[in-house]
């Protein structure tokens, strides 16, 4: 999955970079913050330069425009004279709206007050703050620049325009350029929300495929367990055999080696075919067939041969006619109660019975009596029984096991069986 996830982030990053020119710099930075210089701000993009330098050219037009409106008729010449010094600044002052977009806009309201040629800059200001920062400073601070429009053409009457005129213009054209920022804010703002979106997708899918990839070794690792558990036991039993009986007659001890050289070919297989399905990534469903319920003959008669006494009652009609994971996982679990009455009561009968129809269920029920004479201790006991119920629970049915009243231990499981067949 990870070379998937490599390969489509690759187009999609070298997009980016391609595109990043295009972008502005807060907006670069937000998408991809490991571009940017720990500590200081984003470097400014070309799309940056060029709206910066046109921010400024609207800013000296309008304030040349307002300029040239003004005589020394309707304004007096210090004011005049301030009102243009206070204007060229404002336009200087624009190239700083990224820096502090609040304190320039805060600077403009008494500026704007005093200075007509600073209107252009103000309108930028505003702009730059409704775009960069949240609608409570957008409030306060426009606001205040509304309420003092009025007090504005009261002071300095537009001698061209009404002075109602004048104020609703003026007002309309704050309201437009701040809502045209806010429009611009809340635009970033969904890019962003679709970035941490698409993110957080690609997070879950991430976390699933591990969780996939972690039931599936969970899974190789039961199969592991149930099929080379049963293996080596034979293995452990005919090598005791040989190791304890070294007078046993040469038939016994060909057939005792002929099953221990059969077994550890077997266990090697399966550990290669698991081994094989673990370098993969994924389970080889074009390898060996997986046992079934019909397999369960065989079973009982590997188990005889290997020194177990294993009495088999099977009720079920059709045995092929079982749904493919219940028979699989009801041939695991005679598999592993053979295995542990092989280890924890050697020598004792073990019961298997089997019974099911379709709409009722397979119940399986595996007993054996308490061990004669003392048995070591079998390092690792009650691991296979965990697996067992887990695996039952997988398949949708349950697993119960426990002691008997007369010391021996049994194991019933139930297994969901449809009406309808596999």
């Amino acid at each position: 999955m990870s070379t998937v996830t490599d390969d489509r982030a690759i187009p999609a990053a070298a997009a980016f970079e391609g595109r990043r020119w295009l972008l502005p710099s807060a907006l670069v930075h937000a998408l991809d913050p490991d571009t940017g210089r720990p500590g200081r701000r984003p470097r400014r993009t070309a799309r940056d330069w060029i709206v910066d330098f046109s921010c400024f050219h609207l800013a000296a037009v309008v304030g040349l425009l307002a300029a040239d409106s003004m005589t020394p008729e309707n304004t007096p010449p210090a004011l005049l004279v301030v009102d243009q010094w206070l204007g060229a600044l404002s336009c200087a002052a624009v190239w700083l709206r990224r820096r502090w977009p609040v304190g320039l806009a805060v600077a403009m309201l008494p500026v704007g007050l005093v200075s007509n040629t600073a209107g252009g800059a103000g309108l930028v200001a505003f702009f730059t703050l409704a775009v960069h920062r949240p609608f409570r400073h957008v409030a306060w601070i426009g606001g205040i620049s509304l309420a003092l429009i009025p007090v504005f053409f009261w002071l300095r009457p537009e001698p061209e325009m009404p002075y109602v005129v004048a104020v609703a213009f003026t007002a309309l054209l704050s309201v437009c350029v701040i809502g045209w920022g806010l429009l611009v804010r809340s635009h970033r703002r969904l890019m962003f929300s679709l970035r941490d979106r698409a993110r957080r997708a690609e997070r879950e899918a991430h976390l699933r495929a591990e969780r996939a990839q972690r039931l599936a070794r969970e899974a190789m690792a039961r199969e592991m367990h149930d099929v080379l558990a049963h293996r080596l036991t034979l293995l452990s039993v005919h090598a005791g055999a040989l190791e304890f009986r070294p007078d046993a007659p040469r038939e016994e001890m060909a057939r005792a080696a002929g099953v221990i050289r059969e077994s550890a070919h077997e266990a090697l297989q399966d550990l290669r075919e698991i081994i094989g399905v673990l370098r993969a990534g994924e389970p080889d469903d074009a390898g060996r067939p997986q046992p079934s319920l019909a397999a369960l003959d065989a079973l009982v008669a590997a188990s005889r041969e290997a020194g177990t006494e294993v009495a088999l009652d099977l009720r079920v009609t059709d045995p092929a006619a079982v749904p493919a994971a219940a028979g699989r996982t009801a041939y695991r679990i005679v598999q592993e109660c053979l295995t542990n009455a092989r280890k924890h009561a050697p020598g004792s009968e073990v019961t298997v019975s089997v019974t099911g129809t379709p709409g009722e269920g397979l119940t399986i029920l595996v007993r054996n009596p308490a061990a004669e004479g003392d048995v070591p201790h079998v390092p690792g006991s009650g691991q296979g029984l965990i697996g067992l119920t887990e695996r039952a629970t997988l398949a949708g049915g349950r697993l119960e096991h426990g002691a008997c009243e007369d010391g021996g231990f049994e194991v019933r499981a139930w297994l969901p069986w449809g009406a309808h067949g596999p």
